[in-house]
């Protein structure tokens, strides 16, 4: 299946703008946070604008002092649109990504499927200046999510099922969720979904899930590691055309941010990084809203030994 990316340049500015904060630019602010070592190296470590991808980058940063890298912290920056940007200009140097959504982005028109066909399709299509280092088990992918009652009530168990519905319903999901492919763009094509409305709401937030709770929108984009979805019984719609790729958590550095200590400790990371072990982390920091990087150190102690 071949695949479009639909990335308005209004779309990009706007997330920009919205990833600020208000003006408040992540990627052009002091460095603060998390500063130690410095034997091992130094990497600024970013993330996007929602929990899971926080958490992650808080595991990293962890995982890095602990082994002597002098670490800054840049995070809730926005959307990949506006890191990306970050990466390849050095403001940041190191951020937590998702294999398929990383591999589509860097190659619109990519056919893999298979995880170990996307991160090879990844790798060849990184641009110069990075790299991507091996990815974890753990996956958090995009996904379509509804409640067991309208499951239940319009018969649906793939999101091709919602095709005689979608005129009826509202679409949740993030901003950028209205313009890339893996969005309403692709499930229109991939499908034949044409949605009465589409409401954007903020990514990986609860306000997501209460939305469709109190039935504010009909369908939501969620991530799959979301607690959430369990813990209020929704329902995954299955994804037979394999609009949303495989999504392992991988790192994605700058290749001159990266030793022998950052690769080595990255890698241990990723070799610890289930998916039953993100979602327990998850719902510590989206349920019980712990602190993800008490919650990350945590992690780090008891599985790397920090």
């Amino acid at each position: 299946m071949k695949r479009k990316s639909v990335i308005p340049a209004a779309l990009v500015a706007a997330l920009a703008l919205a990833a600020c904060g208000g003006g408040d630019d992540p990627l052009a602010e002091s460095p603060d946070g998390g500063e130690t070592g410095g034997a091992a190296g130094e990497v600024i470590v970013g993330s996007a604008n929602f929990p899971g991808n926080v958490l992650l980058a808080e595991v990293y940063a962890a995982a890095l002092e602990d082994a002597g890298v002098s670490v800054t912290k840049r995070l809730n920056i926005g959307s990949r649109e506006t890191y990306v940007a970050g990466l390849e200009d050095g403001s940041i140097d190191l951020m937590p990504e998702y294999t398929g959504a990383l591999d589509l982005y860097f190659n619109p028109e990519t056919e893999a499927s298979d995880p170990q066909e996307i991160y090879d399709d990844l790798v060849e299509n990184l641009p110069d200046g990075l790299t991507v280092l091996e990815p974890a088990e753990a996956e958090d992918k995009d996904a379509i999510v509804v409640t067991a009652e309208t499951a239940e009530e319009l018969g649906l168990t793939t999101i091709a099922d919602l095709a005689p519905h979608a005129p009826n319903l509202v679409l949740g999901g993030p901003p950028e969720f209205a313009d890339r492919f893996t969005g309403v763009p692709g499930l229109s094509e991939v499908y034949g979904l044409e949605f009465a409305s589409f409401r954007p709401l903020q990514a990986g937030s609860n306000l997501t899930v209460q939305a469709l709770l109190n039935g504010q929108v009909d369908a939501a984009n969620i991530f799959t590691a979301d607690p959430s979805i369990a813990e209020n019984n929704l329902v995954v719609l299955e994804d037979p055309e394999n609009l949303f790729a495989a999504q392992n958590i991988v790192p994605v550095i700058r290749t001159d941010a990266l030793n022998d200590t950052v690769e080595a400790t990255l890698n241990e990371v990723s070799a610890a990084l289930t998916t039953d072990a993100l979602s327990e982390l998850m719902s510590r920091v989206v349920t019980d809203g712990e602190d993800p990087a008490a919650v990350a150190r945590d992690f780090v102690d008891r599985e790397l030994g920090g």
